[in-house]
């Protein structure tokens, strides 16, 4: 479904739309499926904070079926999908049914600034006001100090993942914004937490995503089978206070063990959806991934690495600068439209020849990092 501000529907209208979506598109009957998980952060944003049966409004063969709600700040439909992968690996379910959602924007933005804040470490303070911009700031702050001023890099990211969204229907912000529109400060582009401009920060979306996953064996017999070859969690300490802020040494070391998991090297995939929450995030995470070393990620940008027809593609989709971010559907969207890569059904947004596709999914600041190497199954 597209994100955006869906002001005629709320948390429940989103988890029934796209339950019955997925299990329609995936050709299976809602009496087939053994578990579901719903992810979902909340943290006030909505008053239903008990959503995992929501799913069964959607078709009345789920009824008796067992439901729980999955929570990992902004990994959470990531960690939703783990937990579907294990109760399968584990013989306890043949086919699983995962929604990821989020209903964000009926709520006031300086509500939305204090929940998002839940995602950090609160002790370590307020971040003068600023939401979840006052994290990533000081991050894009002490990365310029140390490796020069990085403004134009994040205006490159933010064009690339704009102009990238352009052929996505699912997109909230579907407008080609231009490079010279993304580094100047201006009215429509001011300041919210220095460095970070508003066409730096990810938008305040509601939405939802969901994806069936079966065993191997029944996989074999749907229309679409895309396998996991890598599916890795690593978490980090808390406090950003207590490690190098310029370092997403968590996602590191997620991304090693991904690859080496997958028995693949980085520039086998063909492209990555990568967590851009913030554009500093997408400029830590080249290096983190390995695509180039510490302190040199503006060269994967600047140089077109992950453009289109660069050495890696990152966020074909957009990225959750384009596409917007609901926070609990946004990890389980990532391997949507990965898989639709994949599957060769992603029209528009299609990349010709995609046969690996990785996903990075984080909570908070590189706290609770998710990569999935994906790939086609026949």
């Amino acid at each position: 479904m597209r994100f955006g501000k869906l002001g005629d529907e709320d948390l429940e209208c989103l988890i029934v739309r796209v339950a019955r979506d997925a299990f329609a598109d995936a050709d299976v009957e809602a009496s087939d499926v053994d578990a579901i998980y719903v992810g979902l952060y909340n943290g006030g944003f909505s008053a239903q904070d008990f959503p995992s049966s929501l799913v069964l409004q959607a078709d009345p063969g789920f009824r008796f079926k067992p439901a729980s709600r999955v929570e990992n700040a902004c990994a959470t439909g990531s960690a939703a999908i783990h937990c579907a992968m294990n109760h399968i690996a584990a013989g306890r379910a043949r086919i699983a049914l995962l929604v990821g959602a989020e209903k964000m924007t009926s709520t006031p933005a300086a509500d939305i600034g204090r929940i998002l804040l839940g995602c950090s470490y609160v002790n370590e303070g307020t971040n003068g006001g600023n939401g979840f911009a006052g994290v990533f700031a000081p991050i894009a702050q002490r990365y310029s100090e140390l490796y020069g001023d990085c403004s134009e890099t994040l205006a490159r990211i933010a064009a690339k993942n704009h102009r990238n969204g352009v052929n996505n229907p699912y997109t909230q912000i579907r407008r080609d914004l231009g490079y010279d529109f993304c580094r100047e400060v201006s009215a429509g582009d001011p300041l919210v937490a220095a460095p970070l401009r508003r066409i730096d920060c990810s938008p305040v979306s509601d939405g939802a995503a969901a994806v069936v996953l079966a065993d191997y064996q029944t996989s074999m017999t749907m229309k679409k089978a895309i396998a996991f070859r890598a599916a890795v969690q690593v978490n980090e300490y808390l406090p950003v206070g207590g490690r190098d802020m310029t370092r997403f040494e968590g996602a590191s070391e997620a991304w090693s063990r991904a690859l080496g998991q997958s028995g693949v090297d980085l520039l086998d995939l063909d492209l990555v959806e990568t967590h851009d929450c913030f554009t500093v995030a997408e400029l830590l995470e080249y290096e983190e991934m390995g695509l180039t070393p510490v302190g040199c990620g503006r060269v994967a940008i600047d140089e077109g690495w992950t453009a289109r027809d660069g050495k890696l593609l990152a966020n074909p989709s957009g990225g959750l600068k384009s596409k917007g971010y609901p926070i609990g559907a946004s990890g389980v969207s990532k391997h949507v439209l990965a898989t639709m890569q994949l599957a060769e059904c992603a029209d528009a947004m299609q990349i010709p020849g995609v046969s690996l596709a990785g996903v990075f999914n984080m909570g908070g600041a590189a706290v609770a990092n998710f990569v999935s190497v994906l790939e086609r199954a026949r």
